[in-house]
C-alpha cells in the first residue's frame, strides 16, 4: 500500500501585525497555515503534521515534523512531489524512504526515462492531491484566524470527521 506525502496552505484572513507576517505565503500570494499531509492509495487523508507558518517549505516541514524517522521506524515508505527533494537523502538506495521525481533545470533536460518516472510518480501520487479538497471543503477554514497550535487541533479533529463522513 503506498502512502503519498504532500503540504499545502490552508488560507487564513489576514491578522495585522508583525506578528503574522511569517503567515503570509510568497509563492500564493495570501496568508494561511501550512500543512503537510499523509495519505493512502484512495486518497483517504491518513494524518496531518502541526501547523506551521504559510512561508514554510515542504522539506522545511518534513524536517521538523521527522517524517523520514517515522517512516523509517514504521518500516514504510512514501512518494512525494519535488517539494521534498532531499528529505532525509539516504547514502544508499535501500535506505531511501521519500521517493520524489526528477528535478529538470535550464541547463539539464529530463531523459525520457525519466519523464516516464515523473509521470507514472505523478500517477501514484494523484490521490494525496484528491484528498485535501476533503478536507479543505469545510467553509469555516476560510474563516480561520487563530494560531497554529489551536488550528491544528482544529484540522486533526476534521480529519477524523471527515473519515467518519467517508466511511458511512
Amino acid at each position: 500500500m503506498p502512502i503519498c506525502g504532500s503540504g499545502t496552505l490552508i488560507p487564513t484572513q489576514r491578522r495585522t501585525g508583525k506578528a503574522n507576517r511569517p503567515n503570509y505565503s510568497g509563492k500564493q500570494h495570501r496568508h494561511g497555515l501550512h500543512f503537510l499531509a499523509l495519505a493512502n492509495e484512495t486518497g483517504r487523508l491518513i494524518w496531518i503534521s502541526a501547523a506551521r507558518t504559510g512561508r514554510t517549505h515542504d522539506a522545511t516541514a518534513a524536517r521538523r515534523a521527522k517524517i523520514v524517522e517515522d517512516l523509517r521506524a514504521a518500516g514504510l515508505g512514501a512518494l512525494a512531489d519535488l517539494g521534498f527533494l532531499g528529505v532525509g537523502k539516504p547514502e544508499t538506495s535501500e535506505d531511501q524512504v521519500i521517493v520524489t521525481g526528477y528535478k529538470v533545470t535550464r541547463h539539464r533536460k529530463l531523459t525520457t526515462g525519466q519523464k516516464q518516472a515523473n509521470r507514472i510518480l505523478a500517477a501514484g501520487r494523484a490521490p494525496v492531491e484528491h484528498g485535501f479538497p476533503h478536507l479543505k471543503n469545510w467553509r469555516f477554514l476560510t474563516k480561520l484566524r487563530t494560531d497554529p497550535a489551536r488550528a491544528t487541533a482544529l484540522l486533526r479533529a476534521l480529519l477524523v470527521l471527515t473519515d467518519l463522513e467517508s466511511s458511512r
